[in-house]
């Protein structure tokens, strides 16, 4: 038996029942891992409210990192007592589980188990934006809302290392110096809503290149401000509230925009070996610094939902079985 927060019916992060359960042996293709760390992500929050479709009763979470118990037939590549981690598979939030061995990736020496845990989906993310959706390179101008946090920090660097001016926002001045050392140089705390000024007098009145959006509803107007002519905007986030049809219509002619999705930009088996990849290589050099920030016990994922929604964390944070 193991332990695992189980999720009967969509609510408050008190919802939770923390319940042994039977894992079993693999079948052909799955491995059995026992987790040494989970990563916590708002998508989570919003599975648990029943914003986002899941079958209940369940155990929701998607990113993991552990240590491989038992293989199961037809399984190659990996071995009992492989560091992995995974994102994407649901049921994470559990000291043990089954899960396909396609989904796993070994984890290099100077990774960590935690640091894993922790950006693989956020990594992921971060890959797909800077790599794909808007190919960052030296001289952009790139605007990143939520800067400080599991997303914003990662996509920050990189944007950095290939050569941009990076503006960060952030919500709380406790988060501009954390914001500053991951990439940005120059923070703006947007408490009061108003960003775009300050985003004009940083860039000569131009903009910038491309805009990050991963709040919603309360940064949407201010980002269209801030957005240069035939820049891009990215809307990629909505924890704020869904942008309207209306705030849609106020997008200029002369601006791009487009609503990107981590499952269409990981549909494909290499380009999610790819960014993994990428993303395992640049933490390994260094290039990237992940700081795992917040710890909870999984025994206590209602504390860590309730600090995640009242936006406390700052960057990574992790659930510790």
């Amino acid at each position: 038996m193991t332990k695992a927060q189980v999720l009967y019916k969509a609510g408050p992060p008190d919802s939770f029942k923390w319940e042994d359960r039977e894992v079993g042996q693999p079948a052909a293709g799955q491995v059995r891992l026992k987790h040494t760390a989970i990563g916590l992500n708002f998508a989570e929050t919003q599975v648990r409210k029943g914003l986002r479709p899941y079958p209940l009763p369940g155990v929701i979470g998607g990113e993991g990192a552990g240590v491989i118990t038992a293989v199961g037939q037809g399984v190659s590549g990996f071995r009992v007592g492989d560091r992995v981690a995974y994102f994407g598979p649901q049921g994470s939030y559990a000291e043990e589980r089954l899960i396909p061995a396609d989904a796993l990736y070994l984890l290099p020496k100077g990774v960590s188990d935690e640091v894993a845990a922790t950006s693989m989906l956020k990594g992921a993310t971060a890959h797909y934006l800077v790599h794909r959706t808007f190919p960052v390179k030296k001289g952009h101008v790139v605007l990143y809302h939520a800067a400080a946090g599991g997303v914003g920090l990662i996509a920050c660097q990189w944007a950095k290392h290939y050569g941009a001016t990076v503006i960060g926002t952030v919500s709380s001045e406790d988060k501009v110096a954390v914001a500053k050392s991951h990439g940005c140089d120059h923070v703006i705390n947007y408490k009061d809503g108003k960003f775009a000024d300050q985003v004009k007098a940083l860039t000569g009145g131009r903009g910038a290149n491309v805009v990050f959006d991963a709040v919603g509803v309360t940064t949407w107007d201010e980002s269209i401000k801030s957005t240069a002519v035939f820049g891009m905007i990215v809307l990629f986030g909505n924890p704020s509230g869904d942008v309207t049809p209306e705030q849609y219509a106020r997008i200029p002619l002369d601006r791009y925009f487009i609503h990107p999705t981590l499952p269409a930009y990981m549909a494909k088996r290499e380009d999610r070996d790819k960014a993994i990849h990428d993303l395992l290589s640049a933490i390994d050099k260094g290039i990237l610094k992940v700081e795992v920030r917040q710890r909870y016990p999984l025994k206590d994922a209602a504390r860590a939902h309730t600090d995640l929604e009242a936006r406390r964390t700052i960057g990574a944070s992790v659930l510790v079985p």
